[in-house]
């Protein structure tokens, strides 16, 4: 239950921060690399997380054997919801696509690094 609860701390506050961070570059700035669909983006990726990162620590949790597909598999997961949210977005219509694109790359890359953080600290108590 520690292990699940420690996963979302992490994961709401690491999505206060970004989220904090865009929204006061929107609200000082108002420059127009920021898409308006960038907080749908945050709220997007911290669900996929959250759902994605919970399911995965209790698979792993249950054999420890398999924990290189399913961290891959995870990985696969939200690589093609992100590119089905990507795919609603534009098929729905918006404006300024490419800084869309760019925005949700880079959030992707974020949350990517935040998973990556995550993966490496929970090996290093089954290294020894």
């Amino acid at each position: 239950m520690k292990k699940y609860l420690s996963f979302l701390i992490k994961l709401f506050v690491f999505t206060l921060i970004l989220g904090g961070i865009f929204y006061l570059v929107r609200s000082w700035w108002n420059p127009i690399w920021i898409h308006e669909y960038t907080p749908n983006m945050i709220l997007f990726y911290f669900g996929l997380g959250l759902v994605s990162g919970l399911i995965l620590q209790f698979l792993s949790s249950i054999g420890e054997e398999n924990s290189v597909p399913l961290i891959l598999g995870a990985g696969l997961i939200r690589l093609l919801a992100s590119l089905g949210f990507v795919f609603v977005v534009l098929w729905i219509g918006t404006e300024n696509i490419l800084w869309f694109v760019v925005n949700f790359f880079v959030i992707y890359l974020l949350y990517l690094l935040f998973d990556i953080y995550m993966f490496i600290t929970n090996l290093r108590p089954h290294s020894e």
